[in-house]
């Protein structure tokens, strides 16, 4: 295997690792799409090495979709425009025994803050907070999902000979979540297996100088974390992380303590 497939793998594996979000038939009017849950294994396929970390988890579901002898992958990745202006993209649209169904699919990472909000979807938002689970939520409810509704969406299932009246939708949504050093978080609605780590403020990353520290590129935030890396010592992984630190932006690590374990955090710039 040579190393292109063998990162492409990684990632694949901390993508099929990653639990959905929640695991009940319908959280906040989403279903979640069950066959997935099923899937494992080795991705299969050969997947552009250059690709966004969403782009890349679309392509990783859709491998695992073709896996599946039930399902019949019809449309992937379709934008639907009204003449030049593109006004949104259908992730996919698969039948499951001749059942037709628009699948939206999400991959995400939410650090845990109690002081947000006032429910248990509320205190879930994104690493530089400009993200959260409500937000998302919302545009999947509003704007994601009522895009097969859209008069300019007709045409595209016209020419696959799609009823809408007969059509269901479904959600591929998986996430790592992290919460506060040293705090304990309640789940009730979401998947606490989706737990992945914890985060930390940048002032307090003087505890670890006995540690060794990797910094991943974005599309590699989905490796689970392993000891096959270049580890930085902690003089140089202080001053990679102050660079992100003054630039507001919050940085996934790992961390090798001196035992051997190992840990993915976030160091955040916000308190």
């Amino acid at each position: 295997m040579d190393l292109i497939s063998k990162h492409t793998q990684l990632r694949y594996l901390g993508y099929a690792n990653t639990p959905v979000l929640w695991n009940d038939d319908n959280v906040l009017g989403l279903r979640q799409f069950k066959p997935l849950m099923q899937v494992a294994g080795s991705l299969g396929k050969n997947v552009p090495e250059n690709l966004p970390l969403g782009k890349l988890v679309e392509r990783f579901v859709t491998a695992d979709l073709e896996k599946l002898n039930d399902i019949e992958i019809l449309l992937e990745n379709t934008q639907v425009q009204d003449g030049k202006l593109t006004i949104g993209e259908l992730d996919c649209i698969l039948k499951q025994d001749s059942i037709p169904i628009h699948l939206e699919i999400i991959y995400k990472f939410y650090l845990y803050d109690g002081t947000v909000g006032s429910t248990e979807i509320d205190h879930w938002i994104g690493p530089n907070r400009n993200d959260t689970l409500v937000k998302k939520i919302d545009k999947l409810k509003n704007k994601q999902l009522p895009l097969l509704y859209h008069i300019c969406t007709k045409p595209i299932l016209d020419r696959h000979q799609l009823v809408i009246e007969r059509m269901h939708q479904s959600v591929c949504f998986k996430a790592q979540l992290f919460i506060p050093f040293d705090q304990q978080v309640n789940f009730k609605e979401l998947n606490k297996d989706c737990l992945k780590g914890y985060y930390i403020h940048y002032s307090e990353i003087n505890k670890y100088s006995d540690c060794s520290f990797y910094i991943p590129i974005k599309v590699d935030w989905l490796q689970e974390v392993h000891s096959q890396v270049d580890w930085l010592t902690y003089p140089l992984f202080y001053d990679k992380v102050m660079r992100q630190v003054q630039e507001k932006r919050a940085s996934l690590c790992w961390i090798k303590f001196p035992d051997g374990n190992l840990q993915k955090i976030f160091i955040v710039w916000w308190s």
